[in-house]
């Protein structure tokens, strides 16, 4: 799909746009993202703020541009670019700017498929009663849906087998999985998962979106075993990853490629072994350990390392020089799992 969106955009930019949005929102629906993340990626995307309102399910949230969440009570401008959740209702989601002549294409794309990915969760989450069935995904999401009441994330969690409580004594954590739903897991239980995934910080029922918040963050610093990761680890904890966790903010859909990125980038087309023997470099403890790691020399890998920093235009053998590696390696990481 991204090569596709690269070959209609040189022919047509809204094409191409559109297949990218198309494909955004694919990925999103497909890791069953919760209603913040949807209105979060409309915003980003159209550059514009984003607006969800849905008065019956009590739902109300509003997204920056920058993608942080400024909730708005005010009245939605009927002016603007909008979308209903059903056929022929009325608007729901909004593109905070003016329509003109009637939304881009790009804007009448994001609106489509952020609308279809939203009425999807909301028909998951608050659409019809859960059935009383410990691994129903409806009362999972509820129970991790920051915008869900209180009271209703605590029904669910009763009927999870969770208690409801909002104490201290039963302590649950929410995991992410790339390539399945939402799972709720009790503190100091094995992890379920053996692909990524991303685990939120143990938490009482009541603060469980919280925990699922971490937690998706958290998979985005995760390996898959193809692409190389920040510590090739394929389950990462979001109580580990400390003020790295910021990165995850500063890397948004449709931003530009840090030039640091760039640069790795374009090291990294130019010889097969660059990218495996910078990651080494970033990972280990030594040089040669880094050597022993990608299986050459160490005199080998010092002339590999002359070439690279040719390339990358700073060095990597010094602390400071490493550590600006880590952090364009985890950026360029971060990128490839928005």
């Amino acid at each position: 799909m991204k090569e596709l969106a690269g070959r209609l955009a040189a022919v047509d930019p809204d094409a191409g746009a559109a297949v990218s949005v198309i494909a955004y929102f694919d990925r999103l629906a497909e890791s069953r993202a919760g209603l913040e993340a949807l209105v979060r990626g409309a915003a980003v995307l159209a550059g514009c703020p984003a607006r969800l309102v849905d008065p019956e399910r009590r739902v109300r949230l509003r997204v920056e541009p920058d993608g942080r969440r400024a909730d708005d009570g005010g009245v939605p401008d009927p002016g603007w670019p909008g979308a209903p959740l059903t056929p022929g209702g009325p608007p729901t989601l909004w593109l905070e700017r003016a329509a003109g002549d009637g939304p881009s294409v790009v804007d009448a794309v994001i609106l489509e498929r952020a609308a279809a990915a939203v009425r999807s969760v909301l028909d998951r989450t608050r659409g019809r009663v859960p059935a009383p069935q410990a691994d129903d995904p409806a009362l999972v999401e509820t129970v991790l849906d920051a915008d869900a009441p209180l009271p209703a994330r605590l029904h669910a969690a009763r009927r999870l087998g969770l208690g409801g409580t909002t104490g201290a004594a039963a302590l649950v954590r929410a995991v992410a999985v790339a390539d399945g739903p939402p799972l709720i897991v009790a503190d100091g239980q094995p992890l379920p998962v053996t692909g990524r995934a991303g685990v939120g910080p143990a938490v009482a029922v009541a603060e469980l979106p919280r925990s699922w918040a971490a937690a998706r963050t958290a998979l985005r610093f995760a390996s898959d075993g193809r692409l190389p990761g920040p510590g090739g680890r394929n389950v990462v904890h979001a109580d580990e990853l400390g003020g790295v966790a910021l990165l995850a903010d500063l890397v948004v859909p449709g931003a530009e490629p840090a030039p640091d990125v760039r640069a790795v980038e374009a090291a990294a087309a130019d010889a097969p072994w660059m990218l495996r023997t910078l990651e080494a470099v970033a990972s280990t403890a030594s040089l040669r350990a880094a050597a022993a790691e990608v299986n050459v020399h160490h005199s080998t890998l010092q002339d590999r390392l002359t070439h690279a920093e040719h390339l990358l235009g700073w060095p990597v053998r010094t602390p400071q020089g490493r550590f600006r590696l880590q952090v364009a390696l985890t950026m360029r990481h971060l990128m490839k799992h928005q």
